[in-house]
C-alpha cells in the first residue's frame, strides 16, 4: 500500500501510500509548456526535480490523442459494513486510532528472526493476492473480492493491514481503470475490459507484507494490456538494480527511463516505503527521477510500487478521502513487491 507525498490537486496530508507531507509538487498545463492547446482534453504534467532541457521535456510528453473515451468514468458505489476480525488476532497499534501514523523514522533492518517473519508475512500476502486474482471476472463486485481477501487473511491468523488504517474501511484496496490507488471495495461490479489493481497487505506475527498486481478482467484492449505489461516491467527492472550500497534514486531513474520509452506518465505523489514491524517507514521510495540521498543496506526491507498512466499524472481525490483517480480519466496501472536487500542483490518476499 503506497504512501502519498502531497500534490496540487490533493492537499498535503498523511495517507496510507499512504504519504508524508515532505514534498509539494507543482504542475503546469501542457499548453503553457508547449504552447499547445489541447482543447477539451486538459492534461498537466509534473516535472521531476532533475528534468533538464526541452529535449527531455518533449521526450516525456504523452500522446494526447491516444486517450480512450469508451469507458464510463468510475463512480462511488455502496459500502458494506466493516468486517469483524476475531479478538485473538493481534492488531497493529494504529487500528485504535483513525489518524494514520505517518512514516516512521529509521529503516526497517532485520536480524535473522525478523527476516524469517518478513518472509512469512510476504509469502502470505502473495498467496492472498494470487487467490484474489482468480476472482477477477466480469460481474464480480469489488466488495466480494474484499470479503474473500478478508476471510483468507484471518483464516491464516493474520490481520488485514489496511483495515482501520487512518479510518480506511476495508481489508484490501481495489483500484479500477483510472483509479491510481486506494480504491475502496464497494458494490460496483467489474466489467468486461476493466483493469483492476488489488493491493494486499497482511500483518502476521508482528510484521507487514505488502504487494499488489493489476489484473485484466475479461477481454481487455491492447492499449490497457500494454500499460499493464510495461508497469510490471518497470517494477522488475527496478528490483534488478537493488543491492547493498545502491542509491535509492536509481530506482526512480530506472522506472522513469522505461516508462519514457512508451510515453507513459509516472505518478509522483505516491511512493514506496520501508515496511516491516511498521506499515510505513523510511526510506521514501520515489518512482521518478530525483536527487534524493540515501543508499540501500543489507537486510533492509521496503516496497517498490510504480504507478503509470496513459495520460495525465495529476491525481484527483474523491470525497471519501481515499480514492485517487487520474485527472483526465485515463487508465492507470500499478505493481508492487516487498523486497529484502541481500548480499547478492534483492530477494522478492511477496512472490509466490
Amino acid at each position: 500500500m503506497s504512501r502519498m507525498v502531497g500534490a496540487t490537486s490533493i492537499q498535503p496530508r498523511i495517507l496510507s501510500s499512504f504519504v508524508g507531507d515532505r514534498f509539494i509538487q507543482s504542475a503546469q498545463p501542457l499548453h503553457q509548456l508547449f504552447r499547445y492547446n489541447p482543447g477539451s482534453k486538459h492534461l498537466s504534467m509534473q516535472l521531476s526535480r532533475t528534468l533538464s532541457g526541452l529535449t527531455n521535456l518533449l521526450f516525456n510528453r504523452r500522446n494526447l490523442d491516444g486517450l480512450s473515451n469508451k469507458r464510463k468514468r468510475l463512480r462511488p458505489g455502496k459500502l458494506s459494513p466493516r468486517r469483524p476480525v476475531p479478538d485473538h488476532i493481534p492488531r497493529p497499534s494504529y487500528v485504535k486510532s483513525r489518524k494514520p501514523p505517518g512514516i516512521a523514522s529509521g529503516p526497517e533492518v532485520h536480524d535473522e528472526k525478523g527476516i524469517d517473519c518478513m518472509r512469512a508475512s510476504g509469502r502470505l500476502a502473495a498467496q492472498v493476492l494470487e487467490y484474489a486474482g482468480t476472482l477477477v471476472k466480469p460481474g464480480i463486485k469489488t466488495d466480494e473480492i474484499d470479503q474473500a481477501v478478508h476471510q483468507m487473511i484471518i483464516d491464516n491468523g493474520a490481520y488485514p493491514s489496511p483495515l482501520g488504517y487512518g479510518g480506511f474501511p476495508k481489508s484490501v484496496c481495489t483500484s479500477v481503470n483510472e483509479c491510481i490507488c486506494h480504491g475502496i471495495p464497494d458494490s460496483r461490479a467489474l466489467e468486461d475490459g476493466d483493469i483492476v489493481n488489488i493491493d494486499v497487505t497482511v500483518y502476521l506475527n508482528g510484521y507487514h507484507g505488502d504487494t499488489s498486481t493489476t489484473f485484466l478482467c475479461g477481454n481487455v484492449d491492447d492499449e490497457a494490456r500494454k500499460l499493464v505489461q510495461v508497469t510490471k516491467e518497470c517494477l522488475y527492472k527496478a528490483i534488478s538494480i537493488c543491492a547493498p550500497g545502491v542509491e535509492f534514486k536509481k530506482i526512480g531513474k530506472t522506472i522513469h527511463d522505461h516508462a519514457d520509452n512508451y510515453r507513459y506518465g509516472v505518478v509522483q505523489q505516491f511512493v514506496g516505503h520501508g515496511v516491516g514491524r511498521v506499515f510505513h517507514a523510511d526510506p521514501v521510495i520515489l518512482h521518478y527521477r530525483n536527487n534524493d540521498a540515501g543508499r540501500m543496506v543489507l537486510n533492509q526491507t521496503f516496497t517498490i510500487e510504480p504507478m503509470l498512466t496513459i495520460g495525465s499524472i495529476n491525481p484527483i481525490m474523491w470525497d471519501d478521502n481515499w480514492t485517487v483517480v487520474t485527472e483526465d480519466g485515463s487508465l492507470s496501472a500499478q505493481f508492487e513487491h516487498t523486497i529484502l536487500i541481500t548480499q547478492d542483490g534483492a530477494e522478492i518476499l511477496t512472490q509466490c
